[in-house]
């Protein structure tokens, strides 16, 4: 019986050979998929997946009755990583830091419980992480303590939930959102903004397997840059 995962990636890494190097080029219309299963010696289903991954890295179009069409240009998609903020702290040469500020039990807002589905009182956590004596990043951070109980035997006052969400839980879906905020009270407080000047902010939830795990909003100091790839 033909492998099928080595079958499929062969496959994949053939037809994009042949849209990034010819003679599929741009604005070619792909042979039927029942023609390239039958060239690639695979079964149609198969070819299929090849064609949607292909479609999904942003080199083909896929419409029904009109085919596969590799695109005039490729559609790119950034890339953001999600480091530990000792990791980025240190990539910059300074020595990390961090303060736990409040660690409570209590209710989500009511927009936040809707969207991740919370029915208990989540872990609610401020936390500072500093480069050196500077403030860096302040982190505004909601576990839900219904699908990560052992959260609440964490104290988090060594070291940050970051750190340990990584460690403890995988994600299998994320949504980010990046926005200019007015700097309020706290960021004044802790990471010296003007009262009203724009902060950098960064709000990010998680789930695994259609469970919410954390919902985190990170305003940083001024200078904070972010880099994407794609």
């Amino acid at each position: 019986m033909p492998n099928e995962t080595a079958t499929f990636r062969a496959v994949m890494a053939t037809i994009t050979e042949r849209i990034t190097t010819g003679p599929w080029g741009p604005g070619t219309l792909l042979p039927g998929e029942v023609e390239l299963a039958a060239e690639f010696g695979v079964s149609r289903t198969t070819m299929n997946r090849a064609l949607r991954e292909v479609a999904d890295m942003g080199l083909v179009t896929r419409k029904r009755k009109s085919g596969t069409r590799v695109r005039m240009a490729p559609l790119r998609a950034a890339t953001f990583e999600m480091p530990l903020v000792r990791a980025e702290v240190e990539s910059t040469g300074a020595a990390y830091a961090y303060r736990l500020i409040r660690r409570a039990l209590e209710n989500a807002p009511m927009a936040m419980a809707t969207r991740m589905a919370l029915t208990a009182p989540a872990l609610h956590l401020t936390c500072l992480h500093l480069a050196g004596n500077v403030p860096f990043q302040l982190e505004d951070r909601w576990i839900n303590t219904q699908a990560l109980p052992q959260a609440t035997s964490q104290d988090f006052r060594q070291s940050g939930p970051n750190e340990w969400l990584v460690a403890t839980v995988p994600f299998s879906q994320v949504e980010v959102s990046f926005e200019a905020v007015a700097a309020d009270a706290q960021a004044v407080a802790y990471l010296n903004h003007t009262s009203g000047a724009p902060v950098f902010c960064v709000t990010r939830a998680t789930w695994w397997q259609d469970q919410a795990i954390t919902h985190v909003t990170l305003r940083h100091a001024a200078g904070y840059r972010m880099s994407a790839r794609y």
